[in-house]
């Protein structure tokens, strides 16, 4: 029998809730934008059969974590600062890998900049921003907060349903995985505001700032045909940037490989084994 994963609590304030399973160098994954701890690897256990200690939690706001508190929002420096309680909380002193998917591979890359010695590798999964904070993509960010504050989670779904254009072959199991993962935040009113502030915070300046991140990266692409919201050209464009980057994807035609929870555990695992050959 596998282990089970056991539960923690970081903060205080927010309080986060997490997870950690298995025995071996850490994995801390960091979810996307209206996502949960559960859809990184999506439930897959390859990392931790692989030999890894891995640890996932939710965002500020998402899942089973608490909102913002007053007087503090949802934006990159906050985030950050909710991944150093969590690091704190969760880990020894090996530094650890980080893998973030969307906001969280944001969240990764800011905490790699600020903090340049306390990683072993960054695996940037399907990152969005490059640099531009563009009135179209503030308008889309801002239609979907309202589309879940007016219609939940029906009017959230039928949002994404009416702007992202996914192609026909890809759309029932694109608005399917998108309900069932708003389904299981306890505060959606939060989820609300962090859709407005995230969109409006900048990880880093612009994609010059990449070429400081110190440590060997692994950069995971989805082509736009099912995945049109993380762009193919953003995540070539980090792995051009970075000075040790490698970018991966699935193959065309294939389910992104973003989607695939142990496929891409598979990736992680070898991408942390070469770091242990190293």
């Amino acid at each position: 029998m596998p282990a089970q994963p056991t539960p923690f609590a970081a903060g205080p304030d927010p309080e986060l809730h997490g997870e950690i399973v298995g025995e071996g160098p850490a994995i801390v994954l960091c979810h996307g934008i209206t996502a949960t701890r559960r859809s990184v690897v999506h439930g897959s256990r390859a990392l931790e059969r692989a030999g890894h200690t891995v640890v996932s939690y939710d965002a500020r706001g998402h899942g089973e974590s608490d909102p913002a508190p007053a007087g503090e929002g949802y934006g990159y420096p906050e985030l950050v600062t909710d991944l150093e309680s969590v690091m704190a909380k969760s880990l020894g002193d090996r530094p650890p890998v980080l893998a973030g998917h969307s906001m969280g591979a944001h969240t990764a890359i800011a905490y790699a900049l600020s903090h340049p010695n306390r990683l072993g590798g960054l695996v940037v999964i399907g990152p969005v921003y490059t640099g531009e904070i563009t009135d179209d993509a503030l308008r889309y960010w801002d239609g979907l907060a309202a589309a879940l504050e007016r219609g939940g989670v029906d009017g959230f779904v039928a949002y994404i349903d009416e702007q992202q254009q996914v192609e026909r072959s890809w759309r029932d199991s694109v608005l399917r995985f998108t309900r069932e993962r708003m389904l299981l935040h306890r505060h959606p009113e939060a989820i609300v505001e962090a859709l407005r502030q995230v969109a409006r915070s900048r990880p880093f300046e612009g994609l010059p700032d990449l070429r400081a991140v110190r440590v060997p990266t692994l950069v995971v692409a989805s082509h736009d045909e099912a995945d049109p919201g993380h762009p193919y050209e953003a995540a070539e464009a980090y792995a051009e940037q970075i000075p040790d980057a490698r970018l991966i994807s699935e193959q065309a035609g294939e389910s992104p490989l973003a989607w695939q929870g142990g496929k891409l555990s598979r990736e992680i695992a070898a991408f942390c084994a070469d770091l242990e050959g190293r």
